[in-house]
């Protein structure tokens, strides 16, 4: 092959290379592409995966058919009962007509600035048409909490919730970003609510205040509970006791009586020696074997006298 051909053969592939790098474009799955001239776009969106062939100098603009995320900057919002609350809304949404899309906002980045107008407008007006309660409960549920005596029964009513807030929301912001700017708002959310820090103070010292309520109620309760069973306590130990005293003096008694008989039946048997027995025990006591120390008692008895009848009666030696 001559130089000439070999020449010609670089030129035709390099020309083959240029064409498919500028000139066919594929589009995938995930991805829809809208071709401009100079900054004009030129015919519809591809919104097909394919392959495409374009014009070399058109400029190619890819965007996404997947869900794209928003996230608020936190602001300051007027409830319908002049509750002023920081707000921290969030979103998810996609393109559906990149042509729009590019023409109205360009690029993600100026997608975003937009979605912070239309949404945090929908987020702040719907907000300021309703009662604090409303974004606070997710549903009407009734609110069951200890302390609302005090409040009247219209302070505490949820008629909507926050689920049905989200739709309004979503109903005001979509609309308008559909025709506007070809995004479709999915959902949006309201991801955290909170009192200005100019209230919050406020707010914590009342919570402290009807939890420390709460608490001596259950401390009073506890206290009478505490004295119910105390006297309940000694009630039952004083019935214990007294059964108890009871017992042991009928066991007594019983005893008493017991000893009484027998010692009647063995006194029965032998009187005398029994009196001789019962004579020699008081003997030491009366004599004074066993009498305290210190004291100087005395005892006259005459000859006669029963008590020393044994003692006259002994023989010496015995």
């Amino acid at each position: 092959m001559s130089n000439k051909s070999a020449i010609l053969m670089l030129i035709a592939l390099g020309i083959a290379v240029f064409l498919a790098n500028n000139c066919i474009i594929v589009v995938a799955e995930y991805e829809q592409v809208v071709l401009t001239e100079f900054g004009d776009p030129v015919g519809e969106a591809r919104k097909v995966p394919a392959t495409y062939l374009v014009m070399p100098w058109y400029q190619v603009h890819r965007f996404s058919k997947q869900l794209l995320r928003w996230d608020s900057e936190r602001s300051q919002v007027p409830t319908k009962d002049k509750r002023f609350i920081w707000v921290d809304a969030t979103a998810r949404w996609r393109i559906v007509d990149p042509l729009k899309f590019y023409t109205s906002v360009h690029n993600f980045e100026g997608a975003q600035t937009r979605l912070d107008d239309v949404i945090d407008s929908a987020v702040r007006q719907t907000l300021s048409e309703h009662n604090l309660i409303e974004a606070v409960r997710p549903d009407t549920r009734p609110v069951d909490l200890p302390g609302m005596e005090t409040q009247t029964h219209e302070e505490i009513v949820v008629k909507k919730g926050r689920i049905v807030l989200h739709k309004e929301i979503l109903a005001r912001a979509g609309t308008l970003s559909k025709s506007a700017y070809g995004i479709e708002l999915v959902d949006v959310r309201i991801k955290r609510l909170n009192y200005i820090e100019a209230v919050q103070q406020n707010v914590f010292t009342r919570m402290i205040a009807e939890r420390q309520k709460v608490a001596e109620q259950y401390r009073s309760e506890g206290a009478g509970k505490a004295a119910e069973i105390t006297g309940t306590m000694e009630r039952k130990l004083k019935e214990i006791r007294s059964g108890a005293y009871r017992k042991s003096r009928e066991i007594e008694g019983s005893a008493e009586a017991e000893a009484t008989r027998i010692y009647a039946e063995a006194f029965g048997q032998d009187a005398e020696f029994y009196g001789f027995l019962q004579t020699l025990e008081a003997y030491p006591k009366i004599l004074g074997a066993e009498r305290v120390a210190g004291t100087h008692t005395g005892l006259v008895l005459g000859t006669d006298s029963e008590l020393l009848g044994y003692l006259k009666s002994a023989r010496p030696g015995k």
